[in-house]
């Protein structure tokens, strides 16, 4: 297992058309372990098709802007309409993250941030919500922390799985074992630069779903989804993926609609957070509501604002931070 380079910076970095060989030294793997028995994340999602609707997806990091304000916020996503909810382990290279994110994850970060807080919160947030929990995390803090030790760990706390962001199958024999003997779903991500022959191996390697990255770059609310998305889901699915969940420039009601119709969820992270920034869990609450289409969205509802980052707690709502 390593981080560099990571998985996205492969995809970008490769040509178009070309086969991604697996680093030197690394085989590429021909078999994986078997998907959880009790798959919580497959059962939720099987549940919302049963329903006739995508599952909705809410990333939130843990500690900002204070570990107990990100447990509320997360609660209030759960219990506001969120189906499955995406905790994010704040760390200093987060190379997939736009600057919304990264803002608040070093805040967290400065805050001083521990991994137990990421289990302190799976633990009230499964208590509190109906909801799935996952983390996506990147893999160093997992081998910081040891890998099977954070397995063990996350499925005690109640976690269902884990997104890594950084981490390609042929270089996750550890992560492999670990999940397999603690029952966690691995979720891989998949670009629309993805060959035939990656697509197929992120799609045998994954349990759950694989995340589908809409666009090539890094997270933020756009105005639009990328028409790459509905080629990729079709691709993944045709490649075997248990189910398919798309991310990275989701941010109101009408991209969850549009999405919803050829994907198995739909994933939103940062007009979540910017709302959490901006207004606190409540405002988390109302934005999840409109994205579930509980309550119609106002005019200005999710607008994205690409350059606006979260809002420090410690500066007055008034001011800016430079």
């Amino acid at each position: 297992m390593s981080t560099d380079p990571t998985a996205a910076r492969r995809a970008e970095a490769a040509p178009e058309g070309a086969e991604q060989a697996a680093p030197r030294g690394i085989r590429l793997p021909t078999e994986f372990p078997p998907a959880p028995e009790h798959s919580r994340l497959a059962e939720r999602l099987a549940a919302c098709r049963e329903q006739g609707r995508p599952a909705l997806i809410g990333y939130l990091p843990v500690g900002y802007p204070s570990t107990e304000e990100s447990i509320a916020a997360a609660i209030e996503l759960g219990r506001s309409g969120a189906d499955i909810i995406e905790l994010g382990v704040p760390y200093s290279d987060p190379v997939m993250d736009g600057p919304v994110i990264q803002e608040a994850t070093a805040m967290a970060l400065a805050r001083g941030f521990r991994v137990d807080e990421l289990f302190r919160a799976v633990r009230e947030i499964t208590a509190a919500t109906d909801a799935v929990v996952v983390v996506m995390t990147y893999i160093n803090p997992v081998l910081r922390r040891g890998v099977d030790r954070f397995a063990r760990e996350l499925t005690e706390a109640g976690g269902a799985g884990i997104i890594t962001p950084d981490l390609v199958p042929e270089e996750a024999e550890q992560w492999f074992a670990a999940s397999a003997a603690h029952g966690l779903d691995r979720i891989f991500l998949a670009a629309p630069s993805s060959t035939a022959q990656r697509l197929e191996m992120i799609s045998r390697a994954s349990s759950g779903f694989v995340y589908a990255v809409s666009v090539m770059g890094v997270t933020g609310a756009r105005e639009k989804v990328s028409d790459a998305a509905e080629k990729l889901v079709a691709d993944l699915r045709a490649a075997g993926a248990p189910a398919v969940c798309v991310g990275l420039g989701v941010s109101r009601r009408e991209h969850v609609e549009q999405i919803g119709a050829y994907a198995n969820g739909v994933i939103v992270g940062t007009a979540l957070v910017r709302a959490l920034g901006e207004g606190g869990p409540e405002a988390v609450g109302a934005l999840t509501r409109q994205l579930a289409g509980r309550e119609p969205s106002g005019d200005d509802a999710a607008e994205p604002a690409p350059s606006t980052a979260p809002r420090d707690p410690r500066v007055p709502s008034g001011e800016s931070r430079l």
